[in-house]
Parts: C-alpha cells; structure tokens; sequence
C-alpha cells in the first residue's frame, strides 16, 4: 500500500482557497457511496456505545483505536478516488495493517488530551476539583463563581494548546497507514502540513463549522453527512498536501474494457 502513493518531502503549502477544493473534492467521494458512508458512521456508533458499556476502560480503549477506524476510512477514500466501492471490510483494515502504529499515535492523542485536562484544572483552581470530586452541588457553584476569571483563562489556555495537538494528530493516521511512517515521525509531519497550510484551515475550519450548524438543524440528522465530509476532505488534504496529484476516477467503461 506504501507504494500507490508517493510522499511529498517537504509537505505541499497550498492557497486559501484549497480549503473549499478539500470540501468539494469531499463531497465528491462521499456522494460516490452515500449510503456506505451512513452505515459506516452508524457502525462506528454502535461499537462505541457497546465498548463505551465497560466503566472508564471501554471509552479509553475507544479513544485509543480511534485512529485505527481512520485508517480504514483512509484505505476507502483511497478505494473510492480510484474507481473502486466502499467496503465494510476496509473500515477495519486498519486492524490488519500497521496497528500498532496507530495504537502508539491514539496513545499519544489520549496523554495529550490528558495532559489538557490537568492544565485547565491547573487554572480552574483546586476548589471546583474538590467541589466535582465530592459530588456536593452546593459546594460547586460558589466555586465556580469565585474562579469565573480563571476558569476563562484556562480555557483559552487549554483551546490554544489544543490547535498544535490537533494539528499534530490530524494526517497521522493517513500517513502511518499509507507510508508506513512510526507514530512520532508520523505526527511531526501532520503538525508540519498543517503549519505550512495555516490560511487554507482557517477558512476550512469556518466552512465546516457553518455546515455543522445547518447540520444540527434537522435533528441533528445531518451531522450523518457532516461526519464522512470531515473525513472525506481531510483525505482530500492529505492527497494535495503529502502526496503526488489525486489520480481521477478510472471510468467504468475503461475498467470493463
């Protein structure tokens, strides 16, 4: 697999308007198995909650493998832009190759992700921990009131350090899956994609959220489509910014021929 897509060194910067050609080109291969990509969504769902029934363990180990789902849905974009179907079997192909790799990067997510947590409640202060950990509702207001300003602080703290998290695991699992890059290596090189391609995330990031609004509008039933388009046009990113052109759909005369 390492092979059908060569590497660009160093990553590709692209012009703003490439954040609307990664949603168009998004929607394109969503459109190409709609149905699939539902299905997929909903199964995905459905192993969340079953594994999300074990206290704690269950969501952790969810978090974890997350990256190995999007690998499989890297392995069906992949499929999808060269003229092939959408198959279940490959939204698990990521348990068949590379797994590993992807545990390590979802591990490093979650520590991340951990590590933000205690960096908030580093500014939230001690007595909101204490005022949650006791579980006394009368304890946690007074609180929070008494911390509003540092509560606000370490928000922004923690949503500033949450970008350069995000930006180093967003393409990990597309490139560990792909160019059978290590964890780290893997997401050194996402954070250095998306800090070459800053502007076009900027209008990419707005976009999206104006369509997650008009998704949530009709019970909520629409983020069924937002979801695949966020996955869709990040691979659609990832073939602009790392790899050689995207190669058109082969015609299906061309392939029955």
């Amino acid at each position: 697999m390492a092979s059908e897509l060569r590497l660009v060194e160093p990553p590709r910067s692209t012009p703003a308007g490439a954040g609307i050609d990664w949603i168009t080109e998004g929607w394109r291969l969503f459109a190409r198995a709609p149905l699939m990509w539902v299905i997929s969504i909903l199964i995905i769902v459905v192993i969340a909650f079953v594994v999300g029934i074990i206290p704690l363990v269950g969501s952790i180990a969810f978090q974890i493998a997350q990256p190995v789902f999007g690998a499989g849905f890297v392995v069906a974009c992949r499929s999808l832009e060269t003229g092939g179907e959408f198959e279940l079997d490959q939204l698990f192909a990521g348990f068949k190759r590379n797994f590993a790799n992807l545990l390590v990067v979802g591990l490093i997510f979650l520590a991340a992700g951990l590590a933000l947590m205690l960096v908030f409640f580093m500014f939230a202060g001690f007595g909101i921990v204490m005022a949650f950990v006791t579980g006394d509702e009368n304890d946690v207001l007074p609180a929070i009131m008494a911390s509003g300003v540092s509560i606000a602080f370490g928000t922004l703290v923690t949503l500033a350090l949450l970008v350069p998290v995000m930006m180093a695991y967003w393409f990990a699992p597309a490139l560990v899956m792909m160019h059978d890059m290590a964890p780290v290596a893997a997401m050194k090189e996402s954070f250095r994609g998306c800090l070459k391609n800053i502007v076009p995330f900027v209008v990419y990031g707005f976009v999206m959220l104006v369509l997650a609004v008009v998704a949530v509008i009709p019970l909520g039933l629409g983020m069924f489509v937002w979801f695949p388009l966020v996955i869709a046009s990040t691979y659609a990113a990832y073939r602009q910014i790392y790899t050689d052109e995207p190669v058109p759909a082969e015609p299906a005369i061309a392939k029955a021929a």
